[in-house]
């Protein structure tokens, strides 16, 4: 099965993000609980999320995807920031109970000069206070591209995360793979797909491997930059993308686009990818 979807507005509910995502011919998708900035989160209304269960059950949605707020970062010099991190996360995850079940991602963060060294203890620390809410939700870490001081561009920076959380087991604690970020990165998926996914295998394990962001890249390869573009419009290029999605290790998980488009671009990246899958 290709689970496959893009990021939706939150503004109208549940409901209307999953009758959003059937106009799209998805069957999974993405959303912010709050403002991305990090801004105050609405209420979740019993009836809103019992109708898009309906939904999600009628057109055999796979698992959705929570996204963090940009602003979260578990890993910064300032305490008060750390703190902030904390406190929307847990209140994130608390909120994600209303949907049991699902995936919740957050980026690593940004050490700001502290080091690898500073910044994991300080991730590891958050996970650890958090992760007691996260009762039916399994929280991803995101691999990056390595701009400037992020934490997670290196498989083996979020194995240590993971490995040095009390509660990381495969279904509490995986990653969310980004195209467009592991391959500014330096991990080469167009020439060396197997190879990469071979690597990813023995340093975090492909059984935490939960959630797919299908980004084209507007930047070169290993360029260290996150610069999302559409599909076959950038250096991964459309055949690349597509030889992805249709790897044998990666069927089943849900795929989401964050490409740079309005809903109709979306619907037609969506078609174009279920077009060229293999069942």
């Amino acid at each position: 099965m290709l689970y496959l979807g893009c990021h939706l507005s939150s503004a109208g509910g549940f409901t209307s993000m999953g009758k959003t995502a059937v106009k799209l011919n998805a069957n999974t998708f993405q959303f912010f609980l709050r403002n991305p900035r990090g801004g105050a989160a609405k209420e979740i209304k019993a009836e809103d999320i019992a109708e898009y269960k309906k939904i999600a059950s009628e057109h055999k949605f796979g698992k959705i995807l929570a996204h963090a707020p940009y602003t979260l970062n578990p890993c910064s010099k300032e305490a008060s920031i750390r703190e902030f991190a904390q406190n929307v996360f847990a209140d994130d995850l608390r909120r994600m109970e209303n949907i049991p079940g699902n995936l919740y991602n957050f980026h690593p963060g940004s050490h700001v000069g502290q080091g690898i060294e500073t910044a994991v203890p300080q991730i590891v620390e958050i996970l650890d206070a958090v992760m007691p809410e996260a009762k039916n939700t399994t929280v991803l870490l995101e691999t990056m591209s390595g701009k400037g001081s992020e934490v997670g561009s290196r498989f083996e920076e979020l194995a240590e995360i993971i490995a040095k959380a009390k509660n990381n087991a495969p279904e509490k604690l995986g990653v969310c793979l980004d195209t467009c970020h592991v391959y500014s990165a330096g991990y080469d998926i167009v020439n060396r797909l197997d190879e990469v996914l071979e690597e990813f295998d023995k340093i975090i394990g492909l059984d935490r491997l939960q959630a797919i962001h299908l980004n084209d890249s507007m930047t070169e390869f290993n360029s260290h930059k996150d610069r999302h573009e559409c599909l076959g419009k950038g250096s991964l290029g459309k055949d690349a993308l597509i030889k992805f999605i249709n790897h044998p290790v990666l069927r089943g998980i849900p795929i989401n686009l964050e490409t740079p488009n309005e809903l109709d671009g979306y619907a037609e990246e969506i078609a174009l990818l279920r077009q060229n899958y293999h069942e």
